[in-house]
C-alpha cells in the first residue's frame, strides 16, 4: 500500500475520471475536477467504439496523396477552414514529416499494448459499479462499396493481420443477410470478432463520475485556471472556486491541457480535429453491431438512445462553432448506405480530439513537477482512457510498469515559454 497523497485531477473525460478512480483505488486522496461536467467534451460525443483496431494512424505514408485528393473533392472527410491554416501550420509540417514507413511502424508498435485490450480494461475500471452496464461486446463490420475499395485499405488490414485480427469477407447478398440495415451501395462488409462498444457514453461519464465518489474520491465542478510550483514541484492548483492544495496532479483536459501547459512554462505540439456526429433518435432501423462507413470515414453506433453516426476531420482551431459541411456529408452517406432508415428528430454536436503530431498520447510525469500528463489521444481517448489512468496511478506510486512507455513521453514535444 503506498503513502496516501493529495492528488487533483484536471478533467472528467475518461482519462481524467479512469485516472481518478485507479489513483483512488490506491488508497490516495483524489478531486477531480472540471469546468463543465463528466464527460460534456470528446468523451460525451465519440462514436461510443472501444476501437481495439484502431492502431493505423492517420498520418500513413500515402497521407500527401490521399490529403490532396481529399482536399480537390468537396465531397471529401476532411475538412479545413483555410483561415486557420497560418497557426495551423507549425504543427501540420511536423504531423506530415510523421507520414513515413519508419515512424507509421513504431507509432503502430505504440499504440497495439495501449488499445488492444480495451473492453478488458473497461470491464476492469467498472466490474461490480452502476457504470458497468454500458459496456457491450460486439462484433465490428466496415462497410464497402466493392471488394475493390475493400482491397484499397490493404495497407492498414495488412497491419490489423499483423496485431491478430483477420477479417471476416461477406459479399452481395450474405452483406445485407448480415447487416439487413444496410442498402444495396455496400456490396462489401469486412467483420471484426470480439470488440465492443459503449452504448452511451454521456450517461457511462456521469456514472463513473459516481463511482468515485461512491468510493470516497470527491468531484468538484469547477475550472482550473492556473497550477502553482514551488520550488519546482506542484504545491497548487487555483481555480475558479479557490485554491486546491496537492501533492500531485493529473492533467487529463483533452485539448485544454494546452492552455494548462503554458502555465507551466511549457508549449506543447497539440491541435485540435473538429469532429462530428448525428444522433439519429427513435430510428426505424440500428445495425446488429457497430460499423465503420469507409467512403465517409465515420462510424456507426446503436446506441441506448438512438443510433450515432460519427466521425469526418475538420482542422481549424476551438474557437468558431459547427461548420455544415461535416454535417451534410454524414447526412449524405447515412441515406446512401441506409436507405430505408426513418427516426423522429437528428441530434448535431461537434467536438475536439486533441492531436499530436505523431499520433501519440502525452502520458507521463512532465519534468520532475509532480504533475502527470494524460492526454492527446486523438482518435483513441474512449477506448485508451481506462489503461492510460491505470498506467498514471502506477506512475504517482512509483510502480515499475510492464510497458515502454517512451513512446507516450510527456516531455517530447516541450518548448520552454519562460
Amino acid at each position: 500500500m503506498s503513502t496516501s497523497k493529495k492528488i487533483i485531477v484536471i478533467g472528467a473525460g475518461i482519462c481524467g475520471l479512469s485516472s481518478a478512480i485507479w489513483l483512488r483505488r490506491a488508497g490516495h486522496d483524489v478531486t477531480l475536477i472540471d469546468r463543465e461536467g463528466p464527460g460534456a467534451g470528446a468523451s460525451f460525443g465519440n462514436a461510443g467504439l472501444l476501437a481495439q483496431w484502431a492502431m493505423v494512424p492517420v498520418n500513413t505514408p500515402d497521407l500527401l496523396s490521399t490529403a490532396l485528393k481529399y482536399m480537390l473533392s468537396p465531397k471529401s472527410p476532411l475538412f479545413l477552414q483555410w483561415s486557420y491554416l497560418p497557426r495551423l501550420a507549425p504543427w501540420l509540417a511536423r504531423f506530415v514529416s510523421n507520414a513515413n514507413e519508419d515512424t507509421c511502424r513504431r507509432t503502430v508498435e505504440a499504440l497495439i499494448p495501449l488499445i488492444t485490450d480495451s473492453v478488458d480494461q473497461h470491464r476492469a475500471l467498472t466490474r461490480g459499479t452502476l457504470a458497468e452496464k454500458w459496456i457491450t461486446t460486439s462484433d465490428l463490420g466496415y462497410a464497402y462499396e466493392t471488394r475493390a475499395a475493400f482491397e484499397a485499405d490493404a495497407y492498414s488490414w495488412a497491419i490489423k493481420q499483423e496485431a491478430g485480427m483477420t477479417p471476416e469477407i461477406l459479399e452481395g447478398p450474405a452483406v445485407q443477410d448480415a447487416e439487413p440495415i444496410l442498402g444495396p451501395a455496400t456490396q462489401c462488409l469486412a467483420r471484426l470478432k470480439g470488440h465492443g462498444h459503449i452504448t452511451d457514453p454521456g450517461r457511462y461519464m456521469q456514472d463513473l463520475a459516481q463511482v468515485l465518489q461512491d468510493e470516497g474520491g470527491t468531484y468538484l465542478q469547477t475550472e482550473a485556471v492556473d497550477i502553482t510550483l514551488s520550488d519546482g514541484r506542484i504545491s497548487q492548483v487555483q481555480t475558479l472556486q479557490g485554491s486546491l492544495p496537492c501533492d500531485h496532479a493529473v492533467l487529463a483536459a483533452g485539448i485544454w491541457s494546452k492552455a494548462l501547459m503554458r502555465k507551466l512554462g511549457v508549449k506543447v505540439h497539440l491541435e485540435a480535429e473538429r469532429g462530428y456526429h448525428l444522433h439519429f433518435k427513435n430510428p426505424s432501423q440500428t445495425p446488429r453491431n457497430p460499423m465503420m462507413v469507409s467512403k465517409g470515414k465515420f462510424a456507426v453506433n446503436p446506441m441506448a438512445s438512438g443510433l450515432r453516426c460519427a466521425g469526418t476531420v475538420e482542422l481549424g482551431g476551438i474557437t468558431k462553432g459547427p461548420s455544415q459541411r461535416p454535417l451534410e456529408l454524414i447526412k449524405r452517406h447515412t441515406k446512401l448506405v441506409f436507405p430505408s432508415l426513418t427516426y423522429d428528430s437528428v441530434e448535431e454536436w461537434m467536438g475536439f480530439r486533441p492531436s499530436t503530431p505523431d499520433s501519440l498520447p502525452l502520458v507521463g510525469e512532465l519534468g520532475k513537477t509532480g504533475v502527470f500528463a494524460a492526454f492527446g489521444h486523438q482518435h483513441i481517448g474512449l477506448t485508451a482512457g481506462p489503461k492510460t489512468g491505470r498506467i498514471v496511478a502506477g506512475l504517482v506510486d512509483g510502480q515499475r510498469l510492464n510497458l515502454d512507455l517512451a513512446p507516450y513521453d510527456a516531455n517530447r514535444f516541450q518548448i520552454s515559454t519562460r
